[in-house]
């Protein structure tokens, strides 16, 4: 039974209901779901690097290198302000119009925002003005990174087949690690080509306007789909909501809440691993590594992403959604915990390990979300209530997330910044204790 709603177990898959309308292929939902997210997290990714290794010199004034990357770190954060308001938006046109359109308009908002940050002038140039466009193209593509995930995960959710919907929904947690590692690679590999000086002045841009290149071809996928059968059904028997944000407050604000701090723990580690750690390992008053030895440590990582969220997705479906995050976030609490004398160690074999099992259990918490979340909610307010919980989960974990261990390591040291993960994981085990299984949930109502 889903938490905030009541609904009937399932006992035919998500996709067979009535509706008439023509069915999207399996491959037609991997596609759609996967490359469009993937392209949406390269876009975020991007600016991600970007913000910890070229953004505090370029737009903002010469001065204290702590400050400037705080700096930079804030306009990081402003997408995170932006996502509960893009799943606000795009979640009412999601729920009226349908998620097809939807999910065309927020993979536009994502990538022109993304492309004309690749085009702005620096601090030297145009003084002020340049951070203020900086923050404001971010705000961007929280917008619509905000609208995207809830749509690709419904996607994939109400389109899988009987016992098999959280691996359907990890196609879209899959596009993480793909564009982490695509926008990092790439950074890499441009880092590796030119000098620094050239990559500081120019080349940092290419990354960004490829963005334009990878938007065309998630259009042209997402333009060939059709109708969720579910979403089918609901515009079949004209249950749409008139005003879905308001409604899934008034009838589903305990699957709110719970969605949103079940994903807590999910944000804090995501960042902690890859901007935090990132800065950090970099950082002469940090581990010191150089900028692209850091980077090949940190792909490794991912890789091991990629490969934990679908075994997630596989464990979520056999054994439940609630049992899989219980035992994950334990162990998220406990690599918390170990954090400071771990990734402090200035090993390179300790260093790597730490990667490596910190973003494995990032695939593990992350991969069950794209079924858990949209099993929260009723068809009507489906992709608003999904994309609200993941949303505010991101402004009150990952928008901060990054920040607060900064300061934290520079203050009191790397062991703290353990800590505040681990204090995110129990928030999280609360929230999972107090919710219920939803493996058993039908999607058709």
């Amino acid at each position: 039974m889903a938490v905030g709603h009541t609904s009937t177990p399932e006992v035919r898959g998500s996709g067979e209901s009535g509706s008439q309308a023509p069915r999207n292929s399996t491959r037609q939902v991997v596609l759609a779901s996967l490359v469009g997210t993937s392209i949406e997290f390269y876009d975020f990714y991007v600016y991600a690097t970007a913000a910890v290794l070229i953004f505090p010199k370029l737009f903002f004034p010469a001065g204290d290198e702590t400050a400037a990357t705080l700096n930079s770190l804030a306009t990081f954060g402003i997408a995170f302000v932006a996502r509960p308001v893009g799943s606000a938006l795009f979640g009412h046109f999601g729920d009226r119009i349908g998620r097809k359109a939807t999910l065309v308009a927020s993979l536009l908002t994502m990538g022109i925002s993304t492309v004309v940050i690749g085009l702005l002038p620096g601090y030297a140039q145009i003084g002020i003005v340049a951070p203020l466009l900086l923050a404001l193209c971010r705000f961007g593509q929280g917008l619509g990174l905000g609208g995207e995930w809830g749509g690709a995960a419904l996607l994939a959710t109400e389109n899988a087949p009987p016992r098999k919907r959280a691996l359907f929904g990890t196609f879209p947690q899959l596009g993480a690690p793909i564009g982490f590692f695509f926008a990092n690679g790439l950074f890499l590999i441009l880092s590796g080509v030119m000098s620094d000086a050239a990559f500081a002045s120019w080349g940092w841009r290419i990354p960004f306007l490829v963005s334009a290149v990878l938007v065309v071809v998630g259009l042209w996928v997402r333009l060939s789909l059709n109708e969720t059968p579910a979403f089918a059904k609901v515009l079949e028997n004209n249950e749409r909501a008139k005003v879905p944000f308001v409604q899934v407050f008034r009838t589903d604000f305990k699957a709110l809440v719970l969605g949103t701090f079940i994903m807590l723990a999910t944000y804090v580690l995501f960042y902690l691993m890859t901007v935090f750690s990132l800065s950090y390992g970099t950082a002469q008053s940090g581990l010191g590594y150089e900028r692209s030895t850091f980077l090949v440590m940190l792909l490794v990582g991912v890789v091991f992403f990629g490969l934990t969220v679908p075994v997630a997705g596989l464990l979520a479906d056999r054994y439940g959604r609630r049992p899989t995050l219980v035992v994950t976030t334990i162990a998220i609490i406990v690599f918390g915990l170990l954090m400071g004398p771990w990734f402090g160690a200035h090993s390179t074999v300790a260093t790597v390990l730490f990667l490596v099992v910190g973003l494995g259990l990032m695939g593990m918490t992350f991969g069950p979300m794209g079924a858990l979340l949209p099993e929260l909610f009723p068809t009507a307010v489906r992709y608003t209530g999904a994309s609200v919980s993941y949303n505010l989960a991101s402004l009150l974990g990952a928008s901060v997330a990054p920040y607060i261990a900064t300061w934290l390591a520079g203050s009191y040291g790397l062991g703290w910044v353990g800590v505040y993960l681990a204090v995110a994981g129990a928030i999280t085990l609360l929230a999972l204790l107090a919710s219920r299984e939803t493996r058993e949930t039908s999607l058709d109502g």
